[in-house]
């Protein structure tokens, strides 16, 4: 497993990407996405569960590319919506919205755990976030899938399956109650193995393409920067300032996780299993910001005049709160989610590489892409 004080990946082959004019889309390459997950995936559900939405249906959220409040955990676009885009499908709007689902549906909601709120109980853990776990997203699927055609196997054969990102919740609500880290840490295995689960839940249903994403480096989110403060210079990374053993903590996640993709591959030959590596595209971004057009990489865009623009008492939504004149300047938006700008940057690198292998687009060498998008 790599370390964060290792030398990083090409940064240059990081931010290729970033130096081609236009992407090839992939338009007609799948019929349609179905997605689950928590905030960072979710478009609209958790706050049409009223409480559980926090300030996402507030202002400022969605101010950047939608003008208005939708749902979304950030300025604008989440990393689903861009690639709805690429794949020249439309947004996947959420389950509880309602409606006809059939080019794609999301169940993903904020706070949302892979593992159910009886397992936080038995640990002695407050759980008092949303139900919606990874395994209640999946049931609503399943009653919902006999709806959406004739033929749901063969409707989930042409379809992308978006499984997370889901974990990430898992860790954050016990790390912020003040939870002993060795103690969370031995949570890993189970939330890999729900995840696998569900991989394999559906699979048996017939999806033939399913992207399932790693954690993000959390040693670098200004929430946890905030919270884990020290005067301890060894405790960071000299070059990235993000804290050292909770990026530590992260990429044993997604080693463990990796591992169990390699299992699972060999167990289904024909389903292509690609791991969405959000920790190696976010890292990069902190090794050569300005390469990114990043100004403020440990600093949230809308928050507090705290450190790292972040405080438990004025969060983003908050009528104290203050907002960046740019968001395309930060990394962070509300000092947990991410801005569109980095969003869509992550989005990029999944559907050309190198953060995804295969690539989406390379998923779909034998669908014409010829046609260009710009986000």
């Amino acid at each position: 497993m790599a370390s964060v004080a290792a030398p990083p990946p090409s940064v240059a082959l990081a931010v290729a990407f970033l130096l081609v004019g236009g992407l090839a889309t992939a338009a007609g390459c799948f019929s349609a996405i179905f997605s689950f997950g928590d905030s960072i995936t979710d478009t609209g559900n958790a706050v049409r569960l009223g409480r559980v939405g926090g300030p996402s249906g507030i202002s400022p959220y969605g101010r950047t590319f939608f003008g208005r409040p939708t749902g979304r955990f950030s300025d604008g676009r989440v990393i689903l919506d861009f690639i709805a885009q690429g794949l020249g499908l439309p947004l996947v709007r959420p389950y509880l919205e309602g409606g006809d689902f059939r080019r794609g549906v999301n169940f993903a909601v904020a706070g949302a755990t892979a593992l159910d709120l009886d397992f936080f109980r038995a640990k002695g853990i407050d759980a008092s976030w949303t139900h919606k776990s990874l395994r209640v997203q999946i049931e609503e699927f399943k009653q919902l899938l006999p709806s959406l055609s004739s033929d749901p196997k063969e409707l989930l054969n042409t379809s992308l399956i978006l499984l997370g990102e889901i974990g990430g919740n898992d860790y954050n609500h016990p790390f912020f109650h003040g939870n002993n880290a060795d103690d969370i840490r031995t949570f890993i295995p189970s939330v890999i193995d729900a995840i696998s689960s569900t991989i394999s839940d559906l699979v048996e249903l017939g999806a033939k393409t399913l992207l399932i994403p790693g954690n993000f480096p959390l040693g670098c989110v200004p929430a946890y920067l905030d919270v884990f403060e020290s005067n301890d210079a060894e405790k960071y990374d000299s070059e990235t300032g993000c804290i050292r053993w909770l990026n530590e903590f992260s990429e044993y996640h997604n080693h463990l996780l990796l591992e169990e993709l390699e299992r699972l591959r060999k167990l289904h030959p024909h389903v292509t299993l690609i791991y969405a590596d959000y920790y190696g595209a976010t890292i990069s971004f902190f090794h050569a910001p300005k390469l990114f057009g990043f100004e403020a990489p440990l600093h949230a865009c809308c928050g507090s005049n705290g450190r790292y623009n972040v405080s438990r008492s004025v969060q983003c939504g908050h009528k104290d709160a203050k907002v960046c004149s740019d968001p395309s300047a930060f990394i962070s938006w509300d000092g947990i989610h991410l801005t569109e700008a980095a969003y869509g940057t992550i989005a990029r690198s999944l559907l050309e590489g190198p953060h995804a292998k295969p690539s989406l687009l390379q998923t779909c060498s034998g669908t014409p892409q010829n046609e260009l998008y710009d986000f």
